[in-house]
């Protein structure tokens, strides 16, 4: 059997909330460690270390997807997204994020990256939710703060904001 070196570092690039990024990773490292670690983007927590609460979700290639099940190594030349990358420009905050802000959606904050990037990506793919498909959503998150009611209200909220705004682009709403 073929033993791997876990002292030796492994070069991965890929792009990071639309820049590219290189580091080194150990063959092991969760991607969740290297993100935080290596490159500094400490909005992408690390809960559970099992894929369960959610608290590490980012977008691989576009999709929703938990980083603390994914090895660093797996990263090399994908397209990865956290929530330094989410805000529509460094100084306003997307339509998801203010709906957020204005439901008071969070209150230790330490879930909110996690949803918000499970909604970022949700939302892209079903413009026009109803709650069911929400909660069924958020089912994969764990918080202990919010009691999920003001979360619902954001994302129903958000929702109906980028509905809105595909339909003066052009686009059809849904």
């Amino acid at each position: 059997m073929l033993r791997v070196n876990t002292n030796e570092k492994v070069t991965v690039t890929f792009e990071l909330n639309g820049r590219t990024v290189r580091g080194e990773a150990t063959p092991r490292m969760l991607l969740t460690d290297f993100l935080r670690g290596e490159l500094g983007q400490t909005g992408t927590h690390v809960g559970c270390e099992h894929g369960v609460c959610g608290c590490c979700t980012v977008r691989i290639d576009g999709v929703a997807a938990r980083s603390c099940l994914m090895l660093a190594v797996q990263a090399e030349g994908r397209r990865i997204d956290t929530v330094e990358g989410l805000a529509a420009s460094k100084d306003a905050l997307n339509a998801l994020q203010r709906a957020f802000r204005k439901h008071h959606a969070l209150q230790c904050g330490f879930c909110t990256a996690g949803i918000l990037m499970s909604f970022s990506d949700y939302l892209s793919r079903n413009p026009n939710p109803d709650e069911d498909e929400v909660r069924d959503v958020l089912g994969g998150h764990i918080c202990r703060c919010t009691g999920y009611a003001g979360l619902m209200k954001a994302i129903m909220e958000a929702a109906a904001e980028l509905r809105g705004a595909r339909t003066s682009k052009g686009a059809p709403a849904q």
